[in-house]
This record gives structure tokens, C-alpha cells and sequence, in this order.
């Protein structure tokens, strides 16, 4: 047999060639040679996907913002749903209702409990201050070489890594800026959340549609369960530790621990962030306990560690069965990397991030094997 492949490939260049020449108005940049032109092609995809993902890193904050914003449209969407079981009205009044509920907890929060928050927290650094004193004296005593001059650095070099305030969440005003922007697009996004989602489907080919459909269910149901619990969880801890702070040493003749109502909002607060936020509040609460006393001081190690294992031992599990179940390793590395790329803000998504990531990749998995999930899909907007 005679292979014509290499002639026909002549034919078309030279074909190509002529209509070049004889095209007077074709560009000066032809490329007549169609292995030229393969490999030109291959390297604008490659330098278009380089330019991607330099664009993405470059704008990875703002991104972070917008997925800040879609956690935030989870929560409103979840509590209107739940507020459409008991009142059969639209879903525009619903969110109304919860946006106005959450509006009037913060009112009541500022209004009735913040003169006593806020009398306490201007007594909190003296008393962090003061015991962190106490324990370098203690430390010096018992023969190490510590200062006041290290932990100062110590906190300083934490604050620059793990900590680090991006430009996008720069300083107060900064962070009050995003979190305002992050309510603000969630708000839009909870209203009707179907016109950005037929949006990003436009830009998917349409044999991919149905799995991208399918996929963001799964994850708008998973994120809704998860920031469900997460503030469950949160309220669970906040105000256990309150009453445990302010009565509960009363049954064993403890005075009530001082600023109880500030250790159980920061702790309640802390709660959004796991394994980090349980630490940070259990050295502030054991730090204010010893304030008062060894005994007191042991006494919110107990109340710290029985709060903590009841959260890791029965609320956690019970939660996971609902929603997701991330490995606390895994959970803690998100947090750590996504802490030290994007600060606070990437701290306190790492978790929802990773859960997303997770139920992509589930999903993908069970397509391709043909299983079905047992995860419903939530119901239409």
C-alpha cells in the first residue's frame, strides 16, 4: 500500500501556501505550515493556562471574599429554609425574616450585653498581661531563660505567620471592610441564588453541565449542614461555658470565674474555627481562671476540657454523620496553610474549602463508578 499521508499533508500546505499569496489582505503573521501552527497553538494553551493561574494567585484574596460571601448565602439560604417549613411564603420575605433576626441579635448583643462585654474587655489585657508576668517569673524561677522581650517576639513572629493580615483583610478598618463586602454579596447571593448559578454554567461546555449541576447541589447541600452545625456548635460552647464560668463553681465553693460573659463570647466566637479556636480560648480562659486563685485556676481547666470533649466526642460526631467527615489532621493542615497564604480570613474557611474540594472529588468518583450517593438535592429556590 502506498502512503498518501505525507503527500495529502504537502497538498494542504501548498493549498494553504497559495491561498495565502493570493489572499492580499491575510496577515503577515500566517503561519503556512500546519506543524508550526500545532506547536504555536500548543504554546498559547500553555501560555494562556500559566497567565490563568498567575491571574488566580493574583487574585486568590478576592476570591477567598467571594467564597466568604457564598459560606455567609449558605447560612441565610439554610435558615430560610428552615423558617419555609413553618411559613409557607416566598422565599424573598423568608430571607427578609432571617436577615432581620440576625440584624436584631446583634442589636440586643451591643445594647443589653455589651456595656458588661465591653467593661470586660477593658479589664482583659491587664489581666492577660499580669498572668503572662506571673508565669515568666515562674519560669525564671525554675531555672529557664525566658523574658517579657521573647514572648513578645515570639507573639510578634506568630502574628507575621500563621496570623498575617493580607492586604485584602489589612488591619481593622480593612477587616470590617471585608466582612461588610463578604455580607453584602452574600445578601445578593442568597436572594436568588439561580442567576449566578446559570451564569457559571454558561461558561461550562454543555456535556459537563449535568455533572456541574449535580455537583453544586451536593455541595450547597453539604455547606449548609456543615455551617449548620458549625453554628450550633458554636452556640453550644458559648453558652455552656458562660454558666459552667459564672455558676457552675458555685456547687463545689468556687467564686464565679471573673468576665465569664467575655470568655463565653470569645469562646462561642473561637468555636467557627476548629482546633485552633479551642486552643486560643482555652489559654485565655485558663490564663483569667488563675487571675483568682489555683483552685479557680484549675477549675476552668476543668470546664475547658469538659466543654472541649464534649464538643469532640458528641457534637462533632453527630454533625460529621450529617455532613461531612474531614479528618482533624487534614482540617488542621488546611488551616495552617490557608493561614499562613491569606490570614484570618483563609483560617476561618479552610474547613468549608476543604469540604468542597472533598465533595467534588466524592462526586466525580461516583460518577464515573456509576454509585449513587444517599445525599438528596436540595430542593429548587
Amino acid at each position: 500500500m502506498t502512503d498518501t499521508s505525507s503527500g495529502s499533508g504537502k497538498d494542504r500546505a501548498s493549498k494553504d501556501d497559495l491561498a495565502y499569496h493570493d489572499d492580499p489582505g491575510a496577515s503577515p503573521t500566517y503561519i503556512g505550515d500546519p506543524k508550526l501552527r500545532f506547536e504555536a497553538g500548543r504554546a498559547l494553551v500553555w501560555g494562556l493556562v500559566i497567565g490563568l493561574i498567575w491571574l488566580t494567585v493574583h487574585i486568590s484574596q478576592s476570591l477567598l471574599v467571594i467564597f466568604g460571601a457564598m459560606v455567609f448565602a449558605c447560612m441565610v439560604d439554610g435558615g430560610s429554609r428552615l423558617l419555609g417549613k413553618a411559613l409557607p411564603i416566598g422565599r424573598g420575605l423568608r430571607v427578609t425574616i432571617v436577615l432581620l433576626l440576625v440584624t436584631a441579635f446583634f442589636i440586643w448583643l451591643g445594647y443589653f450585653a455589651g456595656s458588661q462585654i465591653s467593661q470586660q474587655a477593658a479589664e482583659f489585657p491587664a489581666i492577660i498581661n499580669e498572668q503572662l508576668g506571673r508565669t515568666i517569673a515562674f519560669l525564671q524561677d525554675k531555672g529557664f531563660a525566658i523574658s517579657t522581650a521573647d514572648i513578645q517576639n515570639f507573639a510578634g513572629s506568630m502574628s507575621s505567620g500563621v496570623g498575617t493580615v493580607t492586604k485584602a483583610i489589612g488591619g481593622i478598618f480593612g477587616g470590617l471592610t471585608t466582612l461588610l463586602l463578604i455580607i453584602i454579596i452574600g445578601i445578593y447571593f442568597a436572594i436568588d441564588p439561580r442567576i449566578y448559578e446559570r451564569g457559571v454554567a454558561w461558561m461550562v461546555p454543555a456535556k459537563k453541565r449535568s455533572a456541574f449541576y449535580d455537583t453544586l447541589s451536593h455541595q450547597a447541600y453539604t455547606l449548609r449542614r456543615l455551617m449548620a452545625g458549625r453554628l450550633l456548635g458554636m452556640a453550644f460552647e458559648g453558652f455552656f461555658t458562660w454558666v459552667m464560668l459564672a455558676f457552675g463553681g458555685m456547687l463545689i465553693g468556687i467564686d464565679p470565674v471573673p468576665m465569664a460573659a467575655l470568655l463565653g463570647l470569645l469562646t462561642g466566637l473561637l468555636a467557627f474555627i476548629p482546633n485552633i479556636g479551642a486552643i486560643i480560648s482555652g489559654v485565655l480562659m485558663v490564663l483569667v481562671g488563675f487571675s483568682g486563685g489555683t483552685d479557680m485556676g484549675l477549675y476552668t481547666i476543668f470546664v475547658y476540657f469538659l466543654v472541649q470533649n464534649f464538643d469532640g466526642y458528641v457534637l462533632v460526631p453527630l454533625i460529621a454523620k450529617k455532613t461531612v467527615d474531614l479528618a482533624p489532621a487534614l482540617v488542621l493542615s488546611a488551616q495552617l496553610i490557608f493561614g499562613v497564604l491569606f490570614g484570618l480570613l483563609g483560617l476561618a474557611l479552610a474547613d468549608p474549602l476543604l469540604a468542597m474540594i472533598k465533595v467534588a472529588l466524592e462526586r466525580r468518583s461516583a460518577r464515573r463508578k456509576g454509585e449513587v450517593e444517599p445525599i438528596p438535592a436540595p430542593e429548587p429556590a
